[in-house]
């Protein structure tokens, strides 16, 4: 059963985020929150718990669009191609924040993601997310933790995702109750922006 560790956001406690960074660096797999719903996650440079997360969700890994979870838009181009001033601004602007934005990926994209031409970043206003890439140096992946229950969609309450995911990843954060919308996804990895899923982001910002 996978540990339960309760976090603040407000003031995330630095030796919990350590214990979760920990976890991460030996290939873990942990549900933690962001501004949105709950993410399923694992550090992007470990491949068995890439493989892992992937298998969790019954997809081929190379076919898999997971988020990369970055603490800030510093180590962009790390993962992302060389991007024009104008999508800098509306990343500038919108992040930190709801939103996922599909960029044009750049060479140095870790193995399993090389011969993607696009990859999703996402830089979520929450501070435990936040605080944990930075500390743990990279980004982290993440994917929606869905609930079959179709009135739902999301589950909110840590409680109840322990219960249903313990088995499965090795640690489960409580940061408080989860939102039920996922983020807005925009696809600037062409000309113009183009909205791919409408969620918890306005558009008006565009």
């Amino acid at each position: 059963m996978a540990e339960f560790l309760r976090i603040y956001e407000e003031n995330p406690n630095a030796k919990e985020i350590s214990k979760v960074v920990r976890v991460l660096k030996k290939g873990g797999l942990i549900i933690y929150p962001t501004d949105t719903v709950y993410g399923l996650g694992c550090d992007i440079t470990n491949l068995k718990a890439l493989e892992k997360v992937a298998r969790i969700k019954g997809i081929k890994l190379e076919k898999a669009n997971f988020s990369f979870v970055c603490s800030d838009l510093s180590n962009l181009s790390d993962y992302v191609k060389q991007i024009d001033t104008s999508v800098f601004k509306i990343l500038k602007r919108a992040l930190p924040g709801p939103y996922t934005f599909i960029l044009p990926g750049s060479k140095s994209l870790p193995n399993p993601f090389k011969k993607r031409k696009t990859v999703g970043i996402r830089v979520p206003d929450n501070n435990i997310a936040i605080d944990i890439v930075k500390q743990l140096g990279n980004p982290i992946i993440s994917t929606s933790i869905y609930d079959e229950d179709e009135v739902l969609e999301y589950t909110t309450d840590p409680e109840l995702i322990l219960e249903k995911w313990g088995n499965l990843v090795d640690l489960v954060i409580d940061g408080g109750y989860g939102d039920n919308e996922p983020s807005t996804v925009i696809d600037l990895s062409e000309d113009e922006p183009v909205v791919v899923r409408e969620g918890k982001g306005s558009l008006e910002i565009f």
